[in-house]
């Protein structure tokens, strides 16, 4: 099970650390409450968090959904408790992110051009490149290998086509650089690195009456590619930026 970890404000009778078993969107999580006020010191704050992780750990769990700016990782690595991973929450929106981010930069997206590069041609890389092909004139697919009958598929099922093979300047040029995997050679300022999760995650939205069920001041990526990976979040409800799906 995956476990959660939330900071509440100090109240009369308040345990410093409770941990129960809590349901958002049908997904159980094992939840620490953990006590924190504005003049609690760090030090009781280390020992605390320390403590919820001990008994998260002895519920089985493994992986924690934690607030937000949290600071105090080491104290649950001590017990083998990691942070959910958004590198697969990163991956499926990629396409989208890629329109958000062009938004932002104020380029048309249908004369952008758009780069992807990855070090092998899997299905999240597959539905990527053909998403981004349907949205934009221009899309260069760089692979250590093959890629050849993606692009004769899009050819002949879309009418789009593939650059293959880019040089690394005309990976630097593109409006848009989606990385699957780090390209050391390669220095641009406009790359969407999916597999670095310190890059910042652009805005995500659910319909507002699945918003209106998630708690405050949880990481929002963690707790969306959680409740993703579970697969309460059908495809198309997590939207990038301020649209809202209908899904």
């Amino acid at each position: 099970m995956i476990g959660m970890l939330i900071w509440k404000e100090p109240g009369k009778r308040e345990k410093a650390v409770a941990v129960k078993e809590r349901s958002i969107l049908r997904v159980r999580f094992w939840c620490a409450e953990v006590l924190r006020g504005p003049k609690t010191p760090e030090a009781v704050l280390r020992r605390r968090v320390a403590a919820a992780g001990k008994r998260l750990r002895k519920q089985g769990v493994t992986r924690v959904v934690l607030p937000e700016e949290f600071a105090y990782g080491p104290q649950l690595e001590k017990w083998d408790l990691h942070p959910v991973s958004t590198l697969g929450l990163r991956r499926a929106i990629a396409a989208d992110w890629v329109r958000w981010f062009l938004a932002e930069q104020g380029t048309p997206a249908a004369g952008a051009r758009v780069a992807v590069s990855a070090e092998q041609l899997t299905g999240e890389v597959v539905r990527t490149v053909t998403e981004l092909s349907l949205r934009h004139r221009y899309v260069l697919l760089d692979l250590p290998r093959g890629g050849e009958d993606l692009c004769r598929q899009l050819r002949r099922e879309y009418g789009v086509s593939l650059l293959l093979g880019p040089s690394k300047e005309q990976l630097e040029e593109a409006e848009a650089l989606v990385l699957f995997a780090p390209r050391e050679d390669c220095h641009s300022r406009r790359a969407l690195a999916l597999y670095d999760e310190s890059q910042p995650l652009p805005p995500l939205l659910l319909p507002p009456a699945l918003e209106e069920k998630l708690p405050k001041g949880c990481d929002r990526g963690q707790l969306l590619a959680a409740l993703r990976e579970q697969g309460t979040l059908r495809p198309g409800q997590i939207a990038v930026g301020g649209g809202i799906s209908a899904k």
